[in-house]
Formats: structure tokens, sequence, C-alpha cells
């Protein structure tokens, strides 16, 4: 089976800002890639003018908020590093096996790779030209440069789903995510 994999650019967070850009890009990625019933609900981001679309399934968020929270946690315990959170999507496959029965393996068919580089966003050592005026100017032209940012990586994945359609398998059931997943962050 062809395995897609879509690399999205790197965004640059400070800690404060994982937990909206993830839920925003991973929720995007889901409801493009959810070809079951779903109950679009539209959904505002906290640091920009952005706004994206869940599927309206609450297992799906919880599940979605626990591995953004082990991101953060690992974060946290690693800071000023580049990483990735990697949504991977498979069918389930039994082989048969020789004395042992029957041996399930997963064949992926698509990767989204979330590349992410952490590291604290401190303000310039104070001076006698760095007034809270220019602080907050600074933080201003840095949040709007990565809102610029997380629009482009949500083209990318409008993009990249309407793009490569062929390689995915065939839908057996009416599920909102019509096929197993998994998110994978660093341990």
């Amino acid at each position: 089976m062809n395995c897609e994999t879509c690399q999205l650019k790197e965004l640059e967070l400070d800690p404060a800002e994982i937990r909206d850009v993830l839920r925003c890009v991973l929720h995007t990625i889901f409801f493009h890639r959810a070809l079951g019933l779903v109950r679009p609900k539209d959904v505002d981001c906290e640091l920009f003018e952005i706004t994206y679309v869940q599927c309206g399934d609450a297992e799906l968020e919880k599940k979605i908020d626990e591995k953004i929270e082990q991101f953060v946690a690992w974060s946290e315990k690693h800071p000023n590093r580049k990483s990735q959170v990697c949504l991977s999507f498979y069918e389930v496959k039994s082989k048969q096996s020789s004395w042992f029965g029957i041996k399930v393996e997963r064949q992926h068919w698509e990767h989204w790779i979330v590349n992410v580089n952490v590291h604290p966003i401190h303000p310039p050592k104070s001076s006698f030209l760095n007034t809270r005026e220019k602080v907050l100017e600074e933080t201003s032209t840095r949040r709007s440069a990565l809102e610029t940012s997380v629009r482009e990586v949500l083209f990318q994945i409008i993009k990249f789903a309407n793009e490569k359609q062929e390689h995915i398998p065939p839908i057996t059931n009416s599920e909102v995510v019509s096929f197993p997943y998994e998110i994978t962050t660093p341990r």
C-alpha cells in the first residue's frame, strides 16, 4: 500500500502557544480526513484571528488534548528543542501466521508531520531603550508572524488533503474518523 507523508512547515512556538497551535493544526487535519458523519464545530483560536473546524466528536477532542498535554510535558523537560508530532492513519490487516494463529499488522497509509521548534520568547534585557511599549510591539510583531505561519500550515494541510486522495483505502464504517489513527509525540 502506498503511504503518503506530509511534512508541515516548521512552527516556532513559545511554550504558551503550544496548546492553541497544535489544537488548530491537528483538528484541521482530522476534519479533512474524517470521512464519516461529522458535526462541524467552528472554533476560534485563543491567540490568533483564526477560526478552524473540529469534527464535533468529544472522544476525538479528548484524545487530541491528551497528546497535546504529553507534548507540553515533554517540551517543559526539554526546552529549546526542535521536535515533531506525528499523526498517522492506518488500516489493520490480518495475516496468516504459522503456529500462533493470526497476526495483525498496521498498514499506514498517511503520515502528517507537524514540525515544532519550542523555545521561550524572552524580551531583551532591560535598558533605557526597552520600554514596555517596545516589548509589546516586539511581541505583537512575532505573534503576527506566527499567525501567518499557522495560516500557511493550514493551507498546506488543505492542499495536501485535496490533492492526495488516491491512496486512501475504502471506507468500511460510518464513524467520524473512519480509520484507526495514532498521534505520536517525543518521549
